[in-house]
């Protein structure tokens, strides 16, 4: 197997993001409820059209699983790539700091790839000021590997995340008195 990708250029990172367990859940509830629907009609008709509606819903969940893979020149996540040239800060995230950026930190015009099972993100700032997209924001299981592959740093590093952890250890000190 190579590590390098169509362009040539070697794969510094590269991760699916694969639904979780409790995810597949869903397909089955929606295959038998299929099923019971069309059941009072035809019992063989029933178990069909539920194996139908299993199996093109784990094909549909397999099919759309977004990459997410970092070159020396480019970044791809999900259907979207950019030159690497154009990516500036990266900060990864995770708990409740990786929730408040999918949240209210969020901005209307970002790139998004997120999974409410994936509790990681990373948030890759764009440079190109001929695009509108301020940043890329997507879910990711080892926020720390894909921050280190872009150059980036995890939140708790940067001035703001030192700032934050100030403060909330301050908030702790004065609520223990």
């Amino acid at each position: 197997m190579s590590n390098s990708s169509p362009e040539g250029s070697n794969v510094l990172y590269s991760e699916k993001l694969w639904p979780s367990a409790s995810t597949w859940i869903w397909p089955i509830i929606i295959s038998i409820t299929a099923g019971i629907a069309v059941a009072p009609i035809s019992s063989i008709l029933g178990w069909v059209a539920g194996g139908v509606v299993l199996i093109s819903l784990v094909a549909v969940f397999l099919l759309r699983v977004p990459t997410i893979e970092v070159t020396d020149a480019l970044v791809t996540v999900g259907r979207a790539t950019i030159e690497r040239k154009y990516i500036g800060e990266v900060v990864g995230y995770r708990g409740d700091e990786a929730f408040k950026q999918r949240g209210q930190k969020l901005h209307g015009l970002a790139y998004m790839v997120l999974r409410g099972w994936i509790d990681g993100a990373v948030r890759m700032e764009v440079t190109d000021e001929r695009d509108t997209t301020p940043y890329w924001l997507t879910s990711t299981r080892r926020p720390e590997e894909l921050a280190a592959a872009l150059s980036g740093v995890m939140f708790e590093f940067t001035d703001e995340g030192k700032a934050e952890a100030a403060k909330q250890e301050q908030s702790e000190d004065t609520s223990g008195e």
